[in-house]
C-alpha cells in the first residue's frame, strides 16, 4: 500500500504500522502555510517515506506557481529533510532504498 500525496497526519501513525505501508509526500508538504501533512513526516518511519512530484500539479513552494516537472522531486525531499532534521543526503538515499525496495530497481 502507498499512500500518495499525503495529506492526512492523523493516518500517519496507523499506515506506518504496517510494514507493507509506504507514505509519499508531494510539493504540498513544502508550502509556507500550515498544511494537513504539517509535522506527519516527522511520525513516518525513515524507512515508509516516499518523495513524489505529482506532476504536473502541487509544485513544491520554491517553483510554485510553475508547472511541477520530475526534477522538482529535489525541493520536495530538501524540505522535509529539514523538517525532519536530518542532513538531505541520509534521507535521499533512504528514499532511494525504498524506491528500489518497492520498485523492484
Amino acid at each position: 500500500m502507498i499512500l500518495h500525496c499525503f495529506s492526512m497526519p492523523s493516518a500517519s501513525t496507523n499506515a506506518s504500522r504496517t510494514r507493507a505501508g509506504r507514505i509519499s509526500f508531494a510539493g504540498n508538504s513544502t508550502y509556507r502555510r500550515p498544511s494537513a501533512s504539517a509535522g506527519a513526516a516527522l511520525r513516518v518511519p525513515l524507512d515508509r517515506l516516499l518523495v513524489e512530484t505529482d506532476a504536473p500539479f502541487l509544485s513544491p513552494q520554491a517553483v510554485r506557481g510553475k508547472p511541477n516537472q520530475p526534477a522538482n522531486v529535489v525541493h520536495t525531499a530538501k524540505a522535509l529533510a529539514v523538517e525532519r532534521r536530518v542532513p538531505y543526503g541520509e534521507l535521499e538515499a533512504a528514499v532511494e532504498r525504498n524506491g528500489a525496495a518497492l520498485f523492484g530497481w
